[in-house]
């Protein structure tokens, strides 16, 4: 491996005009596709397989309306007035006839008509139904729906417009998320102590995101991408390609500053801090990919497309940073005398004081065991809100209090009651037509009860209940039974509601001799919730089991490959209880801009351990493979430790405040799934990175002295040796002089 990338690297090198340039056209290309046939994203949830996504689609082909989007107009009267008062009902009238013609919409059901009046007669709702889905709704549209209530504002009334129709469409990535891009140039800056070199690293990594995510966007029309996805691939492409780059630049200017040839630096430093990057690579894209474990088709494009971004990110800093260390030669030598080249003749041969990393290093050694049991149990204290984790998939009170669905949402709840904002709807398909009214009302009375003659009060039906409404379609085999919940789309109740209502569907289905199923948009959300939830095990054990492999590879060692996942499990755990306390506790709510205290998105948990555990084990592989370097070449276990670290710890701890401060800033995205997340892996990070691997791993290394590097022999003759240290590259030859490197480069 070392040999192959050496061999590239030096190639790059040669030939950098070449290089860059197909990478400029490359990058060209893909912008180019990107604009003339980028398609647009598709922020639906599906689940193929399950019994609410069939029934959804079965209803499509029954009544295609019916399918479509849906939105919401909430009437409250003034005080001392209701909606039954003439000049009321006459505004609510103007209001519905305007909103029957507005564009694509296909009926309005008035309030009157389906006698959607709260008790006290004071709130009236109308439902608004459009032709097509909330994707391919026009521009334009729902604004052209919300300038309707016009005439129902001047008479008194507060209105407000939501439904699902007006959900999350975007992501909108404004100047605040840059923010780390500068946190990450000075990072850069003060670790390389050179602009030229800060700038290299930032150059590449922004040419890898631009190919990966304008490659992703080009291809946007082909596939079911969500809003989300890009916005993870720009996060996920934009951490690792610093990184990957800051790996490789900063073992290049180590070598210069001893003195070595630049052709002959930027192929050895490809050739071991490139191999490294490989494997840490791959551990990233694993992780990614393992997202289609859970089977879910917008999971699945996700992970592909964060991992092919990392790809990118990996083959530019195998080849195009080579190729502008061709055309920088010896210029990103430190200078000599200057600090930046003290600090690398120190890290270089272990001379004068030792670095802050070595001293850290040391210092947490001497009482190893102590090191372990204090930051384990730091660790599981912080994890012990993450017991309480609660899922759902977003809706409308997760949105900003000042947007029109969440103004909705609360309106509704507040005068309709909170299940109103997620009914559920069940199908009955193959009806007789001659008896199909009969059924369908005699199914509802069986799921919501019988009326008593009070308002809103009724008899028998299943818990939860607050009514349910039949009706027929146009072709008259089929029905729906529309069911109110007595609580909200994302209370435990509603989802208890469901089993419900599927437990009772045999008998509905023998009782109306039609196929009965269980559909709507909140029934769907609450199956991606439980699929999610049933196949986060699996997805851990393929992913962590798969990566674990890998490091065996890397490595050459049983221990090492399981501490590195087992510290792995101890820092997302504590991200975890993080996320749990201020996202469903509100802990620091309002510095982190959480509009609203809930579940979390179902999906957080398979994206914060696909990302961290990739970016926990880049840590790994650039700390330990230096450890495990000078062990091979014949340092004490401990010494290794300490020279590892002397070697690695300042570019690790460069590289987590980097993906540390791109991370934090897109938790200040109003968008409240990319919030959540972003805000997991900025807080996963910190903990990985200082706590465990800059910690626990030294500690956990040193208390197992030798046997931390055991290999069984029969495994040793199985498994490759793939040279990650890069011991077949021989011996440094010796330093060519400063005029003869600046020469030999240009």
């Amino acid at each position: 491996m070392s040999t192959f990338l050496a061999r590239l690297g030096r190639a790059s090198f040669r030939a950098r005009r070449l290089v860059a340039a197909v990478w400029v056209v490359v990058l060209a290309a893909v912008v180019a596709v990107m604009v003339t046939v980028g398609g647009q994203f598709d922020d639906r949830f599906t689940i193929p397989g399950s019994e609410s996504q069939a029934a959804l689609d079965r209803l499509a082909e029954l009544q295609p309306a019916a399918a479509g989007a849906s939105a919401q107009i909430v009437f409250v009267a003034p005080e001392g007035q209701t909606v039954a008062d003439p000049a009321v009902q006459a505004a609510i009238g103007e209001v519905v006839a305007e909103a029957t013609r507005a564009p694509e919409v296909a009926a309005v059901a008035d309030p009157f008509t389906s006698r959607a009046i709260t008790p006290d007669g004071r709130a009236a709702l109308a439902t608004v139904q459009y032709t097509v889905q909330r994707e391919e709704l026009g521009e334009g549209s729902l604004e052209a729906l919300e300038s309707t209530t016009e005439a129902a504002e001047e008479a008194g009334l507060e209105v407000a417009v939501g439904g699902n129709a007006f959900g999350t469409t975007g992501v909108e990535i404004g100047p605040t998320e840059f923010v780390g891009v500068a946190v990450a140039v000075l990072v850069l800056v003060l670790t390389f102590g050179s602009l030229l070199a800060a700038g290299m690293n930032l150059l590449t990594a922004l040419v890898g995101v631009g190919v990966g995510l304008g490659g992703l966007l080009a291809v946007s029309g082909a596939l079911t991408l969500s809003s989300t996805a890009p916005t993870l691939a720009l996060m996920i492409g934009l951490a690792v390609g610093i990184d990957y780059t800051l790996f490789i630049l900063s073992r290049h200017r180590t070598q210069l500053a001893a003195g070595t040839d630049p052709e002959e630096s930027a192929a050895r430093a490809s050739g071991t801090a490139g191999s490294a990057v490989v494997f840490a690579g791959l551990t990233v894209v694993i992780a990614l990919s393992g997202l289609a474990v859970v089977g879910l088709p917008f999971l699945t494009v996700m992970g592909v497309a964060a991992a092919a971004t990392v790809l990118v990110a990996v083959l530019v800093a195998l080849t195009l940073l080579p190729a502008l260390m061709g055309f920088a030669g010896a210029r990103l030598a430190p200078k000599p005398g200057s600090r930046a080249a003290r600090r690398e003749a120190a890290e270089a041969d272990g001379s004068g004081s030792r670095p802050a990393g070595e001293r850290w290093a040391a210092l947490i050694t001497r009482r190893p065991l102590v090191t372990v049991l204090l930051t384990v149990v730091g660790l599981g204290v912080l994890a012990v809100p993450a017991a309480q984790l609660e899922l759902a998939l977003p809706d409308n009170s997760v949105a900003a209090e000042d947007t029109p669905q969440r103004q909705a949402y609360d309106l509704i709840a507040e005068t309709f009651g909170p299940g109103l904002n997620g009914p559920l709807v069940v199908l009955f398909d193959g009806l007789d037509p001659a008896t199909a009214q009969q059924a369908a009302g005699a199914a509802a009375v069986a799921i919501g009860g019988t009326p008593t003659g009070l308002p809103g009060e009724f008899t028998g039906g299943l818990d939860d209940v607050a009514y349910a409404a039949p009706s027929l379609l146009a072709d008259g085999t089929a029905a729906l039974v529309t069911v109110v919940p007595e609580s909200g789309p994302q209370e435990p109740a509603t989802s208890d509601l469901v089993a419900e209502l599927r437990d009772l569907a045999p008998a509905l289905e023998e009782q109306t001799g039609a196929e009965v199923s269980v559909t709507g948009q909140t029934a769907v959300a609450i199956d991606v919730s439980d699929r999610l939830d049933a196949a986060l095990v699996p997805f851990a054990l393929v992913v962590v089991g798969l990566a674990v492999l890998l490091l065996l590879l890397v490595f050459r060692s049983v221990l090492v490959p399981l501490k590195a996942a087992l510290g792995f499990l101890l820092s997302v755990a504590a991200s975890f209880g993080a996320v749990v306390a201020v996202f469903q506790w509100g802990w620091l709510a309002d510095l982190f801009g959480v509009p609203t205290t809930g579940p979390v998105i179902s999906f957080m948990p398979v994206i914060l351990i696909a990302v961290l555990f990739g970016l926990a084990m880049d840590y790994e592989v650039f700390l330990v493979s230096r450890m495990r370097e000078e062990y091979v070449h014949g340092a004490e276990p401990r010494a290794a430790v300490l020279a590892g670290a002397r070697h690695a710890s300042r570019v690790v701890v460069a590289a987590a405040l980097i993906m540390f401060s791109v991370f934090a800033s897109f938790v200040t995205i109003d968008d409240v799934v990319v919030k959540a997340i972003a805000f997991g892996l900025a807080v996963g990070i910190l903990l990985d990175a200082f706590v465990v691997r800059m910690t626990l791993v030294p500690a956990v290394l040193a208390l197992l002295g030798r046997s931390a590097w055991w290999l069984p022999r029969w495994l040793d003759r199985v498994l490759p040796d793939l040279d990650v240290e890069g011991a077949r590259l021989g011996a440094a030859p010796q330093p060519a002089s400063r005029r003869e490197a600046v020469g030999a480069a240009r």
